[in-house]
């Protein structure tokens, strides 16, 4: 017999080449379809804009770009502006936002998370005159969830916040924040032409100019609310906006509120509401430590120097007039000087311990507090019988 050698048989190379192929052909397949859907955010984007500016509110973008290949869409915005013009006021107005750049990103795999950053800063001012406000900050960022359709959820976060009044000889400081949080949604089962916003609010660092003196130095806020009686989200002047949520008994449900300011904390909860002359009217009840350090914040010291309103003396001290408590003061320092002066840090020290025998005696983290009602009555707040501020009209 003779040896016969069989020839190996060649292997087929199909195997070592079919994934490079395949993953191949997924990249051509991945890629052609980022770039026609980036291709397409450009008509989408102006499609939305003329939707959008129905409504009233007329975006702009002086340069836009497209970027985030493969996995998400960046668009990038430079010099945007945002116009927003009254549907319902008479005669219309309008309102212009400009600022630096905007940088959009969504996942193309979940395309109705939109998360934005925002460069600054940013002017505000009606149509066609110079800008009335200024809004600088080092980082600002926010987050929508639901597009396109209305937002479910929707977060905003600056930290570095500067908000000055402009068009005067130099800036005035209006606010300072280092941190400030807002967060909001929509409640469920809540009817779509009646949307209940709940809403956080968080600040840290936060001083706030030309409200009330209390609020000029730095506190840390952490607020939760619930709005009711808002009709829909289009555009329209805040006067018209809250003389809406009056129209349809809407009302503000603060359901925590924590304030804290050095060695004062405060918590309240309670529910406002707005009148028919656009006051506010309802009440907090409200539990604070170091009650006694507010009192001289509140101004009476000057509200004795000055004297007394004579509404605030009809209801502490009824048939006492404002004129004569005035003229007691007067002679009295003519008389002996300086006694005037010292009957009236008297009169603040036990209207300070007057109002520290508010409510009731309790315990806040710790400390102790009292606690006692806020009134708001038709603008005007009370704290026990004294009016402490004086609200304008929302509208």
């Amino acid at each position: 017999m003779s040896d016969q050698t069989s020839a190996p048989r060649r292997r087929s190379r199909f195997g070592l080449y079919a994934v490079p192929v395949a993953v191949l052909i997924a990249a051509v397949a991945w890629s052609g379809f980022w770039f026609f859907a980036a291709s397409q955010v450009g008509v989408q984007a102006d499609a939305w804009r003329a939707q959008e500016a129905k409504a009233g509110r007329v975006y702009d973008c002086g340069d836009r770009s497209v970027a985030g290949y493969p996995f998400r869409f960046e668009v990038r915005c430079t010099d945007p502006s945002v116009m927003l013009v009254s549907q319902t006021a008479a005669p219309q107005m309008a309102f212009v936002a400009r600022l630096a750049e905007i940088l959009v990103v969504a996942q193309v795999y979940d395309p109705k998370l939109v998360i934005a950053e925002f460069k600054g800063p940013a002017t505000i001012a009606e149509r066609g005159a110079q800008p009335t406000l200024s809004v600088s900050w080092s980082k600002a960022r926010s987050s929508v969830v639901g597009l396109p359709a209305p937002p479910q959820r929707a977060s905003l976060v600056f930290d570095d916040l500067a908000i000055d009044r402009t068009g005067g000889a130099a800036p005035a400081p209006l606010a300072r924040v280092n941190h400030i949080e807002l967060h909001g949604r929509q409640v469920d089962g809540s009817a779509p032409d009646s949307p209940a916003i709940e809403a956080v609010l968080q600040i840290a660092g936060g001083t706030l100019q030309e409200v009330h003196p209390l609020l000029a130095q730095p506190f840390n806020a952490d607020i939760h609310a619930r709005l009711n009686g808002l009709k829909d989200f289009s555009p329209k002047p805040w006067p018209d906006r809250f003389r809406e949520i009056q129209a349809a008994g809407g009302s503000v449900e603060i359901q925590q509120s924590r304030i804290e300011q050095g060695d004062v904390l405060s918590v309240a909860a309670g529910t406002l509401r707005l009148n028919a002359q656009g006051r506010i009217e309802g009440e907090l009840q409200m539990t604070v430590a170091g009650l006694e350090r507010v009192i001289p914040a509140l101004g009476i010291d000057k509200m004795l120097e000055e004297g007394v309103p004579q509404a605030t003396l009809d209801r502490v001290a009824p048939g006492v007039k404002s004129q004569d408590l005035s003229n007691l003061f007067g002679a009295l320092d003519r008389a002996i000087p300086g006694l005037g002066k010292v009957i009236k840090q008297n009169a603040n020290a036990g209207i300070s311990a007057g109002v520290n025998s508010l409510g009731t005696e309790a315990t806040l983290e710790g400390k102790k507090a009292r606690s006692f009602p806020l009134r708001f009555a038709d603008g005007a707040v009370f704290l026990g019988p004294l009016k402490v501020a004086q609200i304008p009209p929302l509208f």
